[in-house]
């Protein structure tokens, strides 16, 4: 294909499982012209999240889904190579939702605005922990889980983007930190590198059973990136008082057919919990604040994580299926082209 080309990754057929070699089509079009307002970015690195299956569901949700025929929606890192926007100029590093293409004019609007990454802030970093997972961490843990000193925290998809600086996220406000991942390369690393107080490996122990070990105080606040059987098991654990942190749901796939919903709900009256959902767009006003909180952490050392970068445009679709068999370590990123 011609360096003159933008190649853009559109929604073709929409998924039941996982996507598959139908599911999207790559197609040729011109580079766009920036417009009066406008700059044109050229995407660097790509962001993967699990919210990206469901985006594909012709169902309603808190966006709507992506029609047939779109250029699939994501977020990225580009750099801008021509502008005329006020706010932008030619070699500024920008973030935003970008979608699945390697040009784009845009206002620097939209449901992810576009924003200047700070001095010394990689382009993969801006997508990890600075970036929306970064920050859903924060908000979930903090504002919706309020873990308190002294109190039992456990994370599933500890291991994961989200769940990782979540978990040491409570580390930092003096709580006891468990962490739910798979395989005994996950565990280790949340333990190590991540300093969990421990970690339950469901893929090769009973998650009950090791709960009722290693918590037996019960749990005070629970921080759910998975859903389903794990989120079932943890409400027979629940401390009273408990605060339950409902940041999403991966074992299911984010396909149309959902697993039934948890039977151990009543334990929500039992022990007088409560269980809230979030999203991280509601807090977009104190993004700032997250940030410089987040970047302190890092800096002193308090914070570890992960970044797996799979190389090359053509592999966007296989890299957004890894989320969802486990292949990912850490959050899970796309370099599309070098900075110029």
């Amino acid at each position: 294909m011609s360096e003159a080309t933008n190649r853009q990754w559109t929604l073709a057929k929409r998924p039941e499982g996982l996507v598959d070699e139908h599911t999207f089509e790559l197609r040729e079009a011109a580079i766009p012209e920036p417009a009066d307002g406008e700059f044109l970015v050229r995407l660097l690195m790509l962001s993967f999240d699990p919210t990206q299956r469901g985006w594909l569901n012709d169902v309603r949700g808190y966006v709507p889904p992506v029609q047939i025929g779109e250029v699939m929606r994501a977020s990225g890192v580009g750099e801008v190579v021509a502008s005329r926007h006020p706010g932008f100029s030619e070699g500024d590093l920008v973030v935003g939702g970008f979608g699945w293409q390697e040009w784009i004019a845009t206002d620097g609007g939209g449901l992810l605005p576009a924003r200047k990454l700070p001095p010394g802030v990689s382009p993969s970093n801006a997508l990890s922990v600075f970036g929306t997972t970064g920050l859903t961490a924060y908000f979930g843990m903090l504002d919706v889980g309020k873990p308190r000193s002294g109190e039992t925290v456990v994370v599933s998809g500890a291991a994961g983007a989200t769940g990782s600086v979540a978990g040491q996220i409570a580390k930092i406000q003096g709580c006891r930190v468990v962490g739910i991942a798979g395989g005994p390369e996950k565990c280790a690393w949340l333990t190590d590198e991540a300093h969990f107080d421990a970690a339950v490996d469901y893929k090769n122990e009973d998650v009950g059973e090791r709960l009722r070990a290693l918590c037996p105080d019960r749990v005070d606040v629970y921080f759910d990136n998975v859903g389903g059987p794990t989120l079932d098991t943890l409400l027979l654990h629940l401390a009273i008082g408990a605060r339950v942190a409902m940041c999403g749901g991966i074992s299911s796939g984010y396909g149309t057919e959902l697993p039934p919903g948890p039977r151990n709900i009543m334990q929500l009256v039992i022990q007088r919990a409560r269980m809230e959902g979030f999203l991280v767009l509601d807090f977009a006003p104190r993004f700032g604040e997250a940030i410089a909180a987040l970047a302190g952490w890092v800096g002193e050392g308090r914070i570890a994580f992960q970044e797996d970068i799979v190389e090359g445009f053509e592999n966007a679709p296989q890299t957004l299926n890894r989320l969802f068999t486990g292949a990912n370590r850490g959050k899970q990123l796309l370099r599309v082209a070098d900075r110029s």
